[in-house]
């Protein structure tokens, strides 16, 4: 799969953008274990162009991440305008609009999916930010705001025509958010329509291996992207790839390896803001993390595991765990 001149390979694998989970320690982790291509955390294109520290922050790519999108949202032409071009001199690989974020604070004001309720505006910006900068543009977005409106078939092709140079189709409508499952038949519509020529990514659901490799040969999309089901697990990146590229899709990856990229996440996390908001920031990937799932009698040290206030406490629970599943592994 290419976008523009990036060739990705075949089957490419992604992780998706998401708000306070895609840092760039998590992405570099990711990118790793397999990922083919990765997303930034979601830009404010008005807070760029205010010079927002926190947002400008986010522009920063190392080497190590590339291929790398960043990916911008807003909902007026000029300042997604302005914000693509700095954007672009920050040298990501790609420049990614968000058409597809739900949440209110978002999409209630009209940027993100709240986009879907103005196409026109919609395509407005997307032809202005093509024609704005030299780097590849895509778009992310949904299958329509709501039940009624499910427009993603048409909406590829009017994309298409403003010179995006690839589509990624989360499959749920707006009103859905993250709820239901995803209609990965309507993705495969977007894919099999004749008049689309740009590659179509998919997205929604993909949790397992054989989840990815479904999602190629069942509904036969050029790539597809992974979300919530990395984050506490940036490993699922391995097993996916192998299993897309034919393997069993078993983990190959020990318990000792995960849980240093855990604790490399912990350190980084703190390292790039501070022990407290680090710790906080690290919070989420840790209760998500499949690591302490079905553990007996888990729950108070889960509470104390997510209530830890400084790195040594924090990396002594951890520890704690991890001898505690090494020995139940041995036995």
């Amino acid at each position: 799969m290419k976008i523009a001149d990036i060739d990705l390979g075949p089957r490419p694998v992604m992780l998706a953008p998401m708000e306070d989970v895609t840092d760039h320690s998590f992405r570099l982790i990711c990118k790793e274990q397999g990922a083919d291509m990765v997303y930034t955390e979601f830009v404010s294109a008005d807070a760029l162009i205010r010079n927002i520290a926190a947002t400008t922050r986010k522009l920063h790519i190392s080497p190590g991440e590339r291929p790398c999108a960043i990916q911008i949202y807003g909902r007026e032409v000029e300042p997604m305008v302005e914000a693509a071009r700095i954007v672009e001199a920050a040298g990501p690989d790609i420049l990614d609009i968000n058409f597809g974020c739900p949440v209110k604070k978002v999409a209630g004001k009209g940027a993100g999916a709240g986009m879907l309720r103005d196409i026109p505006k919609m395509l407005e910006i997307t032809r202005a930010v093509v024609n704005a900068v030299k780097i590849p543009v895509t778009v992310k977005t949904r299958l329509g705001w709501d039940h009624d409106s499910k427009i993603i078939v048409t909406l590829a092709e009017q994309l298409q025509d403003c010179g995006i140079q690839a589509l990624t189709v989360h499959g749920r409508t707006r009103s859905q958010m993250y709820t239901g499952s995803a209609d990965w038949e309507m993705i495969a519509a977007v894919k099999n329509n004749p008049r689309l020529t740009i590659p179509v990514i998919g997205n929604g659901d993909i949790t397992t291996p054989e989840l990815a490799r479904q999602a190629f040969e069942r509904y036969g999309v050029d790539g597809v992207m992974v979300g919530r089901a990395s984050i506490g697990a940036p490993w699922i990146f391995r097993a996916m790839k192998d299993a897309v590229d034919g393997g069993t899709g078993q983990e190959t990856i020990s318990i000792s390896e995960k849980f240093a990229l855990l604790r490399r996440q912990i350190t980084e996390s703190i390292d790039r803001i501070d022990e407290y908001r680090g710790i906080l920031h690290i919070r989420r990937h840790l209760a998500a993390s499949p690591l302490f799932k079905g553990i007996p009698d888990f729950r108070p040290t889960r509470i104390a595991m997510l209530q830890a206030a400084t790195n040594n406490e924090l990396m002594d629970i951890i520890h704690r765990v991890e001898l505690m599943l090494q020995s139940n592994e041995l036995s």
